[in-house]
């Protein structure tokens, strides 16, 4: 029962994703819901960063990408096996976190973001200039599809399937996170560093493990996307995509974990809707990050909390008179 009370929102989530391929059946909607259940999974690394510790980060973009490349120059040029190419993805963005997070951290508010928006430009040079490599601008086709055995996952509904699955077991994990020791630390380090360091927090090296796992997420969600799409390019690390990331979290709701999923889900099928107005993007983005902090500085998540409290109390107030 204490299970069930725990996990009562996430349950109701799994039947609402199980339910979805037997309404569904459009391979275009299933690709959208895939995008969405990839981007979720890269920003709720980012959420730990940005809601929870209170670290911001332009640059999480280079994360993905170099989980992309890994994978698929690994898996495409060389015939590496899957797992072993996602792990080394995983390895090498943890390691270039862990390098880039020591001095960054160091940094605070804008300084930090830029910062790691400097590390995400380098990114992006590298990979646009290292033709023989990376195939630069053109990028690499012909990436092999994610396959386990001789099972492969060759059908949209197959790539959904894996991508929630994934999702689901580290949402669990987050939210273990989230609730232990660690996330109580990340949360006094959120509201102030100096109050975090006088009881007994370790701040230093508390922000770099963060970083690090926040960058673990945005690898795994670039091997996924790499293997789906089949293709990667250097704009899987452009300043737009950070942003976006950072626009999915703020949307969404900062330090909560379902805000992940609601930022990324706004924010995909958004660009569809506004594929007319495709040279304004970062315009557009912008005016949603300014409005969210200008109105609903706690997200989407937060304001329906907050309405949901405020209906309850009306309710209350109503019934006793």
């Amino acid at each position: 029962m204490r299970f069930v009370r725990n996990y009562s929102s996430l349950l109701l989530f799994v039947l609402l994703l199980a339910g979805i391929p037997f309404f569904v059946e459009d391979p275009y909607f299933l690709s959208i819901l895939v995008f969405v259940g990839i981007y979720s999974i890269a920003t709720m690394g980012l959420n730990l960063l940005m809601g929870y510790a209170g670290q911001i980060s332009l640059g999480h973009a280079a994360f993905y990408a170099i989980g992309a490349y890994t994978s698929g120059i690994l898996t495409s040029q060389y015939n590496v096996n899957f797992f072993l190419s996602g792990g080394c993805a995983i390895a090498l963005a943890v390691v270039v976190a862990y390098i880039i997070g020591i001095p960054c951290l160091r940094l605070k508010g804008h300084y930090l973001a830029m910062g790691t928006l400097a590390f995400g430009e380098i990114v992006y040079i590298f990979l646009n200039a290292t033709v023989d490599f990376t195939g630069g601008p053109s990028g690499i086709a012909a990436i092999p599809e994610f396959r386990v055995g001789e099972f492969f996952f060759d059908s949209d509904l197959k790539f959904y399937i894996l991508v929630w699955c994934i999702f689901i077991l580290l949402f669990v994990v987050t939210r273990n996170i989230v609730h232990s020791r660690m996330g109580r630390a990340l949360r006094s380090l959120h509201g102030s560093e100096q109050a975090a360091s006088a009881m007994g927090v370790n701040v230093a090296d508390l922000k770099v493990k963060v970083f690090v796992l926040s960058a673990a997420y945005a690898a795994l969600a670039g091997v996924l996307y790499a293997h789906f799409v089949t293709f990667i390019s250097p704009q899987t690390s452009d300043l737009m995509f950070s942003i976006r990331l950072v626009t999915m979290v703020v949307v969404g709701g900062m330090g909560h974990l379902w805000g992940c999923v609601l930022g990324s889900a706004i924010l995909t099928v958004l660009p569809e809707m506004l594929s007319y107005f495709e040279d304004y993007d970062m315009l557009i983005y912008g005016c949603i990050l300014l409005g969210m902090v200008m109105f609903l500085p706690g997200g989407l998540t937060r304001g329906a909390e907050m309405l949901y409290a405020k209906c309850v109390k009306k309710a209350g107030k109503r019934g006793d008179a």
